[in-house]
């Protein structure tokens, strides 16, 4: 939901709560197009999403039932908000570059941040880092707020479904139904509808004529 309702976000391509490696659910998005550099709403944007399973949490359990299953999400957000910082002057601090890295050629390839700045500086820039996580996820927080019903319909969704396509999740925000393709007529259905015959014309498989030396179809 927040990752539809924030500007500059890639559409969101599929979401499901099937578990996959260590993650218990994964929301997919796609981009329209190639991307060689990325604006600073759109990495606001970024940040906002990803709090948005945390804040989920917060809002239906309450801040002190919060798990560990978007710890994944809260480590890349704090990274890319260090990186406005640090590394692409996105804060107050202006449009400087803090931490010069070294690549180690000969200890197989390790980077080693070397520190170029004074004890002040680096109280600053956890200041911004802290202020840039903060403000995205107040936001993520009023998003999910404000669409409380949606939130529910799509969990209900999935809860029922377990995966839900792009299409499929505009349906359940907007509160449509959903087009309910697994409970098509059944190819074994004898109900003599017309449905159910289109159905069953599309796999019955044509019956082929014997083998036969005098028989021009098979010769």
């Amino acid at each position: 939901i927040v990752g539809r309702m924030v500007p500059e976000h890639d559409p969101v391509y599929k979401v499901t709560i099937i578990p996959r490696g260590r993650a218990l659910g994964v929301t997919m998005y796609l981009p329209e197009g190639d991307k060689y550099s990325i604006n600073r709403v759109a990495i606001q944007s970024q940040l906002c999403s990803l709090y948005g399973g945390r804040v989920a949490e917060e809002l239906i359990f309450g801040a002190d039932k919060v798990t560990t299953g978007a710890s994944n999400d809260i480590e890349k957000a704090t990274e890319v908000a260090r990186a406005m910082v640090c590394q692409y002057g996105m804060s107050e601090l202006g449009p400087l570059a803090f931490g010069k890295k070294e690549e180690q050629i000969f200890l197989g390839r390790e980077i080693a941040q070397h520190r170029d700045f004074s004890e002040d500086t680096a109280i600053r820039i956890d200041q911004e880092v802290n202020k840039i996580v903060s403000q995205q996820y107040a936001r993520a927080k009023k998003i999910l707020e404000d669409n409380r019903e949606a939130m529910e319909r799509l969990t209900a969704a999935l809860l029922e479904y377990e995966s839900l396509d792009n299409a499929q999740m505009r349906r359940v925000i907007a509160g449509l139904p959903l087009e309910d393709v697994d409970k098509a007529p059944s190819t074994t259905d004898e109900g003599g509808t017309p449905e159910a015959e289109e159905v069953k014309s599309r796999f019955t498989k044509p019956i082929l004529p014997p083998i036969a030396p005098n028989n021009p179809a098979t010769a």
